[in-house]
């Protein structure tokens, strides 16, 4: 057996590559990532490929190696090559992503050391560090010290965390899920629907509210639906808004919507993954309007979903649930086991620890472990990702970017209104912009009195041909847009907040535009 051990010990020491392997590896992995970066304003931001990556089924997962240079040329040839290039300013789709470098760095060194930020006791400084980063996001939200909160892979798994926690809060028991209502717009993200389902909550009862010309909730509606629910022995108990819907960026009435649901003591969920950082726009209070009212109003909501991979431009898979009573989400999510009694004894005197040192601490969160905030055990450690950039760059370029990205998009919208025949949706409430092209052709008739009148074209007309637009713009692939179909209009959708788009950006999309309807 020892002789079987060292001969297996030998092959196992290949994971273990020595200092120049390392730096080998290291320096050709660094050489692509500059170039990538250093071609970035001049590379497609849409790339049309027609193996679409597939080159990777002909190097299979096997019992030989390859060496870095091969591996790179597979990942150049087939991951960053064919699609879209979410790095790339000209990334306007969506609600884009993030990316800044320091982020990048700061996953590695987690890589590398390896850190196990799920529990207090085996990762004392990791688990701060997270828990310092929700308490900031906390209080720029306006959260009392009682708020905690998670760190999660996106808005999705937070919306899950959200729900579960007001469920478990209200109480709702099973036997009442068929008469428990949810209220929402047509306008929310579809991971709601599908973290209601998860809950365990696809029977009960979803109240579409009516939704204003910008596509916020109607308040006096909600509240007339709710009192109804009411009357009829119903459980009306959780109302979910956005602070920045994904179709058209719309922000719900949040500040009105909150004192509804103190008024009748329902948890209020609000999904802030795009449009929740940018409350740390204060020096553009004015320019936003009603917007920035509900944007500010967020403290009024039981929990809080925001994603640092949109507002704070970080890699995608940082996002983050933020819950107005740590206690709650604490309840819902704190299993403990037998393995782990080190673990608990540990948290016990370091919270004797943390109470001498501050008598006045509310909750101890800084000791709560995330294992205990969330579904997930084991995790990437994600506070680095966060913690590095926020601190080698400080918060004043992201508050500029984030005012510089509003401002494009009301740019964007003014300036698509002088090219004939675009017309556009609501005043951008953050940083999207829905519009759609007329086509001229068949527009106008003579009316009997002799004069002209504009009439509009079959809708499917319309569509069809902003449709094409779309296709005629990924082709091109300089900058990437997508649609959204909205009251069964085919709408384009611009949505700025790539850290990388600035004004050359939006002059080059509206060219193009230009351009390309020309051509059709």
């Amino acid at each position: 057996m020892l002789n079987k051990i060292k001969q297996l010990e030998l092959v196992a020491k290949r994971l273990e590559p020595l200092t120049e392997e390392r730096k080998n590896i290291r320096d050709k992995v660094i050489d692509y990532t500059e170039n990538f970066l250093n071609k970035i304003n001049t590379t497609l931001t849409y790339n049309i490929s027609e193996d679409n990556g597939i080159g990777l089924y002909d190097s299979p997962i096997g019992d030989e190696p390859i060496d870095i240079d091969a591996a790179i040329r597979i990942i150049e040839d087939n991951l960053d090559k064919p699609g879209l290039n979410p790095a790339s300013g000209g990334h306007l789709a969506y609600i884009p992503g993030g990316g800044i470098y320091p982020s990048a760095l700061g996953d590695y060194i987690a890589a590398i050391t390896n850190h196990y930020a799920g529990v207090f006791f085996a990762g004392p400084g990791a688990v701060r560090m997270e828990n310092m980063l929700i308490e900031w996001m906390c209080n720029i939200i306006g959260y009392p010290k009682t708020a905690g909160g998670n760190l999660t892979s996106g808005g999705s798994l937070a919306n899950l965390i959200a729900i579960v926690t007001a469920r478990d809060a209200h109480p709702l028991q099973g036997k009442d899920y068929h008469k428990a209502v949810i209220y929402l717009t047509r306008q929310v993200h579809h991971s709601v629907d599908k973290s209601i389902r998860i809950a365990g909550l696809g029977e009960a009862v979803t109240r579409y509210i009516p939704m204003d010309h910008n596509f916020g909730m109607d308040t006096n509606a909600l509240e007339n639906v709710l009192q109804k629910d009411k009357k009829q022995g119903l459980i009306p108990w959780l109302i979910i808004v956005s602070a920045g819907t994904t179709d058209t960026g719309a922000v719900d009435p949040i500040s009105d919507i909150g004192t509804i649901a103190q008024k009748y003591k329902l948890w209020l969920h609000v999904d802030a993954a795009y449009g929740g950082f940018f409350t740390l726009c204060d020096k553009g209070k004015k320019l936003f309007s009603a917007s920035w009212k509900h944007i500010k109003a967020l403290n009024k909501a039981d929990s809080i979903v925001v994603d640092p991979h949109k507002g704070l431009f970080l890699p995608y898979g940082s996002g983050a649930v933020l819950v107005k009573n740590t206690d709650h989400l604490y309840q819902s999510h704190r299993y403990t086991a037998y393995y782990m009694q080190d673990a608990e004894k540990a948290v016990a005197g370091s919270r004797h620890i943390e109470r001498q040192r501050n008598p006045d601490s509310v909750g101890d969160s800084s000791l709560h472990s995330p294992a205990d905030l969330s579904p997930e055990l084991t995790k990437h450690f994600k506070g680095l990702r966060l913690w590095l950039p926020l601190k080698l760059f400080g918060l004043t370029p992201f508050k500029a970017a984030l005012e510089e990205k509003i401002l494009l998009a009301r740019y964007f919208y003014e300036k698509i209104q002088a090219i004939d025949g675009f017309e556009v949706g609501p005043y951008p409430h953050l940083s999207v912009v829905i519009f759609r092209y007329i086509p001229a052709s068949g527009r106008r008739s003579i009316s009997k009195s002799g004069g002209t009148s504009v009439v509009p074209q079959k809708e499917e007309d319309v569509n069809l041909f902003n449709e094409k637009l779309v296709e005629e713009i990924r082709k091109d692939g300089r900058v990437f847009l997508s649609s959204t179909l909205i009251d069964g209009k085919f709408y384009i959708r611009l949505a700025v907040l790539c850290f990388r788009t600035h004004l050359e950006t939006i002059d080059l999309a509206l060219s193009i535009l230009q351009e390309k309807v020309k051509k059709l």
